[in-house]
């Protein structure tokens, strides 16, 4: 199975990651994981951050001839904006530069520094930061080409922008809140195609396929609701309306609609996977909300430093690399196999086999 660690802060020197489990002969190159770093950054409503970093990157461990080992893979990417940081971020010398004791209404500082006892609520923003999810792009990075071998494909879609669904006025929505030192969320769909039936299963709670995309997708920075298929619509409609009728296809038992979002019971139908989720507006805000500075007292101006106005779509491009971590795992899981000749191997027998249980 897939296990991934990341480590860093948003303005220390770099970011760290490590993902195991990855089988040998899995063909991955530098450039195929910046490629993907860099449609993270893009996206109507960024901010100034994304011009800073050029996402460089170094694979430290885990490749050699642009094939993985099946050891341990471990990334670097540094963090351009360091350089102005280096006093404020050091390891071992204190700056009184930088501090905060004025959190920021929606954002992990104050429960932070509560929770480990922070008196200075940059060692808590640095690391909630979203600048973390680069790293986690990096890795899935890795997963996604994984998948890709086995015929799984991962694309993703910005359905609403600040409650508004017609795309040709993002734009001005996204000005607009500009203008007012504001913010907007929005609502984006991962979309997974060419994956097999029976991946996940119904037997233990932990074991069930959307438990584990809805907590891959809520570990996401401003995500606050997840759906799968329907979603909570189906909460709203008669069970005639919800449920997808089987039909004979030429190549065995489909489905009339997917409204389940290719998940029944735990377990992958084999129809697309569709996972929908709803970000909320950034929590810095350039025309920042009421706080109280922690250290006089009184009654302030919540904490500003910088901030995007609109981040949806490098949430959806992130909401891609946690499905695919996701999947991956549960190929893995279910196949096994130390290299991508065994796995490819049994994974087409499994193909072979689904198609004719019952003909």
């Amino acid at each position: 199975m897939i296990r991934f660690l990341t480590a860093g802060e948003s303005h220390g020197k770099a970011l760290i990651g490590i993902i195991e489990g990855i089988p040998s002969g899995l063909g991955i190159l530098k450039s195929e994981i910046q490629s993907e770093l860099i449609r993270r950054k893009q996206g109507y409503g960024r901010g100034d951050r994304q011009k800073i970093e050029t996402e460089e990157l170094e694979i430290l461990s885990g490749v050699r001839a642009g094939k993985t080992l099946g050891s341990p893979i471990a990334i670097q990417i540094p963090n351009q904006d360091w350089k102005n940081w280096q006093e404020i971020m050091s390891v071992e010398s204190e700056s009184q530069e930088g501090k905060i004791d004025v959190p920021r209404p929606g954002h992990a500082d104050y429960a932070g520094a509560v929770k480990y006892r922070h008196f200075d609520m940059r060692n808590v923003l640095e690391r909630a930061s979203a600048r973390e999810t680069a790293m986690r792009v990096a890795i899935a990075t890795i997963a996604r080409k994984f998948l890709f071998d086995l015929g799984v494909q991962i694309t993703n879609c910005v359905i609403e922008i600040g409650g508004e669904k017609d795309s040709s006025k993002w734009n001005d929505l996204i000005d607009l809140a500009r203008k007012e030192g504001n913010t907007l969320g929005g609502i984006f769909e991962v979309c997974a195609t060419g994956h097999i039936m029976g991946l996940g299963s119904y037997v233990q709670w932990d074991r069930r396929i959307e438990g584990n995309i809805a907590k891959a997708f809520m570990s996401l920075n401003a995500i606050k609701g997840v759906e799968i298929g329907l979603g909570f619509e189906t909460a709203r409609l008669m069970g005639s309306e919800v449920h997808d009728e089987f039909i004979l296809r030429e190549q065995g038992v489909g489905y009339r609609s997917n409204n389940s979002g290719g998940v029944n019971g735990g377990i992958t139908i084999g129809e697309p996977l569709t996972v929908r989720a709803a970000m909320k507006p950034l929590s810095t805000l350039r025309k920042p909300l009421s706080s109280i500075s922690l250290k006089t007292k009184e009654k302030i101006e919540a904490h500003y430093e910088r901030s995007d106005v609109c981040a949806v779509w490098s949430a959806a491009v992130i909401g891609e690399s946690l499905l695919a971590l996701v999947l991956a795992d549960e190929y893995l899981t279910k196949f096994g196999g130390d290299s991508m000749t065994e796995i490819k191997e049994r994974v087409f027998e499994w193909k072979k086999k689904a198609e004719k249980i019952f003909f």
